[in-house]
């Protein structure tokens, strides 16, 4: 025997219901894009771009200065959404562990081929400066010293291993840690005065743009030159699932490393505000910002590259 037909009512029910439905469906997607941001230049306007695009797509956004282990937590436990700095292998052992808990997921390598080491100024290259291997036998012309940054960090750990272990020669060396803006000060005071010093470096970083530097080669078992390093996104495992548009465009949010020594040269060694920075770049690259919201919607439902343009075009 044939069902009878629903009733005017049973539609009505269903129509509230499913619209119900869409509602709860729509307020699950984020508003508001938290970001931890870590006291690193280059995470800041990275940061700010992208919040500068998602603004562009209807979101609000938040940027909170946090320290590294700080936003690692809140963005396992679903307080913050994005993460840009997750530098490895310094940090594996801070996030592989959430990842393994399903807490987090790395959404794509924003920054490859990332390198920390030894840099020389090119003079000094060219005298014949080409590898760790070669520091020692000019131990006086650079004063037995290494230029080190904050004590700590993953570079100088392994500077302080090659010295501990005789590497390479090193053993009487020294590595003088001292913050970044004063190392690079120390540096630059020296090359204008044509002396010879050797420092830690990394790409990205404004110091790639503002000095003629070259990077080490490593002795065979130093260690401490040319060490590549990869920078992950880390956003909440739910992230997906919450917003798939906010989620694909972090999988494709990928930094090219002269776009951010550029950034970073700006913002750091300029002085200029991040806003400006990232907002100038935005308008002039946005052959480069179509390719990271490809197949991305914007809030409206309008194809994301279109409400970015109505801005910054």
């Amino acid at each position: 025997m044939p069902h009878p037909r629903p009733s005017r009512p049973f539609f009505a029910a269903a129509a509230l219901s499913l619209a119900g439905l869409v509602s709860v469906q729509a307020q699950a997607e984020i508003e508001e894009v938290r970001f931890g941001v870590p006291p690193w230049p280059g995470v800041t306007v990275k940061s700010e771009v992208a919040a500068q695009l998602l603004e562009a797509m209807g979101y609000e956004t938040r940027q909170t200065n946090l320290a590294v282990s700080v936003i690692l937590n809140g963005v396992a436990e679903g307080d913050l959404d994005v993460y840009l700095g997750g530098w490895y292998p310094v940090q594996t052992d801070m996030v592989e562990p959430l990842v393994a808990d399903g807490q987090v997921v790395k959404a794509a390598a924003n920054i490859q081929g990332a390198t920390s080491g030894l840099v020389v100024p090119r003079y000094v290259f060219e005298a014949g400066i080409t590898s760790v291997a070669d520091l020692d036998a000019h131990r006086d012309r650079f004063d037995g010293t290494i230029q080190g940054i904050e004590a700590g960090t993953g570079i100088n750990t392994a500077i302080g291993e090659a010295i501990d272990g005789d590497l390479a020669g090193l053993g009487d060396w020294q590595l003088r840690e001292s913050s970044t803006a004063a190392m690079l000060a120390q540096a630059e005071q020296k090359m204008r005065d044509g002396e010879w010093v050797t420092f830690v470096g990394w790409e990205p970083h404004w110091m790639n743009v503002s000095f003629d530097l070259v990077y080490l080669e490593d002795a065979e078992e130093a260690g401490i030159a040319d060490i590549e390093s990869t920078v992950w996104t880390v956003v909440p495992a739910s992230l997906e699932d919450e917003d798939p548009d906010l989620y694909r465009f972090m999988t494709q949010y990928v930094v090219d490393t002269a776009d951010q020594n550029d950034w970073v040269h700006g913002y750091s060694y300029e002085e200029r505000p991040a806003e400006e920075v990232a907002g100038e770049w935005i308008g002039d690259h946005l052959d480069t910002v179509a390719t990271w919201l490809e197949g991305v919607e914007a809030r409206d439902g309008r194809p994301a590259m279109e409400a970015v343009k109505a801005r910054f075009d």
